[in-house]
């Protein structure tokens, strides 16, 4: 398959890796509710062949989606694999039978779920690994010291932080390297865009999580009539805001058809004229956003 445009490139500083500003989220390859198997697991192998095969570089996973499930997909579709391929995991959550999201940050948790996705991604080292918290009251210190050490033994290579506040990221600094933030960001909810702008001084690529969901009726049908001016979707036209919005951020989106994938990696082609672009820094305006549960 021919490589396309994937948004230009990134490298996460102080490192070797660099990544395609187009990635690719595989929590969608879990069944419904981020738990269990997916409907159709030729499918979701056939998705990743896919997005490795048109360049993206870049997949974001973790253990506790399934739990287990993805990475197990993601071994058996990609294993051995390819040069230059980056796999960022987190860790901070568990599941449980009855599907509930549990924060997961005692030390034993750490050791545990680093270990879980070493085994389940089949790797010796993981390439990045972000420290997940549920809430800004988290002390992120003692968790990520946990990682900082493994890192250390030589089980992580890089270390990043998700769904953090400027101040839980500057006490993750202090700790170790931080090469990437994993935030949720969009079109309609930005508030962390000083943050951005501070990562972006800092070399620092952001990748925001749920770049279309929770939007108000007013933000979607906002959102819908930008798409149908440029002939795109709603999803392709947030997905180009998002990589003409900031130098450094690299996008995720997720999905568990070949055809999304498509439809998401066009979007990178995408140019939006300064009346869209405007007519899209409005929404945020435009009603109280609701943001999902990751």
């Amino acid at each position: 398959m021919s490589r396309t445009n994937l948004g230009g490139t990134l490298t996460l500083p102080g490192t070797s890796l660099t990544i395609h500003r187009m990635g690719y989220g595989a929590m969608q390859l879990a069944g419904p509710g981020v738990y269990g198997p997916p409907r159709d697991r030729n499918e979701a192998i056939a998705v990743l062949r896919e997005a490795v095969d048109t360049g993206i570089n870049h997949i974001d996973t973790s253990d506790f989606y399934g739990p287990h499930v993805v990475n197990e997909i993601i071994r058996e579709a990609l294993h051995p694999y390819p040069e230059g391929l980056v796999i960022v995991t987190k860790v901070g959550a568990r599941r449980d039978e009855t599907k509930a999201w549990h924060e997961a940050i005692a030390r034993d948790e750490i050791i545990s779920a680093v270990h879980d996705n070493l085994r389940n991604l089949g790797l010796d080292r993981l390439h990045v690994v972000n420290m997940r918290v549920a809430t800004p009251k988290v002390n992120i210190e003692e968790p990520f010291t946990v990682l900082a050490e493994l890192q250390q033994q030589g089980l992580i290579g890089h270390l990043g932080v998700s769904n953090v506040t400027p101040a839980q990221y500057e006490a993750a600094k202090r700790i170790a390297p931080v090469v990437c933030v994993q935030n949720l960001f969009n079109v309609a909810f930005r508030d962390d865009d000083a943050f951005i702008q501070q990562l972006a001084a800092e070399g620092v690529p952001y990748m925001p999580y749920f770049p279309l969901g929770g939007f108000k009726p007013l933000q979607g049908e906002m959102m819908a009539d930008v798409a149908a001016q440029m002939n795109a979707t709603p999803m392709q036209v947030a997905l180009a805001w998002l990589l003409h919005h900031a130098p450094n951020i690299c996008l995720i989106p997720g999905t568990s058809s070949r055809a999304h994938l498509r439809e998401n990696i066009a979007a990178a082609s995408l140019t939006l004229s300064p009346e869209a672009k405007a007519e899209l820094d409005a929404i945020a305006a435009a009603g109280q956003w609701t943001p999902p549960h990751r």
